[in-house]
């Protein structure tokens, strides 16, 4: 089985050198940096699996890092970092981060939203195709055409489209989407599923697939063409 690779972003020393120790001992092929002024780059050509953030950096902090490595690939991105307003955990998940763990965290807790991030954006059945009505989602690609426009999807959105298209005509609950897309929704508030669903619906539009997804209030979304 191949070693997933994990690319640490933390400019304390200390708590880069433990992490990088602890998960090489489980598994984990990891690689870190000190260039923090090259550091989104760096990040980017390590080729690996999975990004560990912190949001307090040298030379541009989590938030923009997040936002630019997003920008050019759908790589999960943890952040883990010891600001743990709920202002900080929607920030990143707006900016397309796939989790939110703060300082000072349960390691083991820490391995499972690593393995279960993973686990979700590398073991789906990649030749899935998935199509209803003039809409075509490839979840390998997280990409979805409408008429011959396509559009890049992150690995969230991909993931509520895939659950809505699945259950297509019928009304899907925030609840079942959170627990599907998160496994847990014990550090995932509505706010944050809200984000995801408008910036899923406003790329649809982006293509020209009007009003497919729907919101029944007070019920959940439901990807209905009337």
């Amino acid at each position: 089985m191949e070693r997933k690779k994990i690319f640490i972003i933390e400019d304390e020393e200390k708590i880069r050198e433990e992490l990088k120790n602890f998960l090489f001992r489980y598994g984990y092929e990891v690689e870190s940096s000190i260039d923090f002024q090259n550091i989104i780059e760096l990040a980017l050509k390590s080729n690996s699996h999975l990004i560990l953030l912190d949001i307090n950096l040298p030379y541009f902090d989590g938030y923009y890092v997040c936002r630019e490595i997003r920008r050019r690939s759908n790589i999960p991105i943890i952040v883990v970092t010891s600001r743990d307003s709920e202002i900080d955990e929607l920030m990143s998940m707006n900016l397309g981060a796939d989790d939110f763990i703060t300082k000072p965290y349960n390691t083991q807790i820490l391995l499972a939203r690593i393995s279960s991030i993973l686990r979700r954006a590398y073991n789906e059945n990649d030749s899935e195709i998935i199509e209803y009505k003039d809409l075509i989602l490839d979840l390998s690609k997280s990409e979805v055409t409408f008429k011959g426009n396509k559009i890049e999807l992150s690995k969230n959105e991909n993931k509520i489209l895939y659950i809505l298209l699945k259950n297509k005509e019928k009304i899907v609950s925030r609840n079942y989407i959170i627990e599907e897309l998160w496994q847990s929704d014990e550090f995932i508030d509505d706010n944050t599923l809200t984000v995801n669903v408008n910036r899923l619906r406003k790329k649809l539009e982006e293509v020209g697939a009007y009003d497919y997804l729907k919101t029944k209030r007070g019920q959940g979304y439901i990807i209905l063409w009337e």
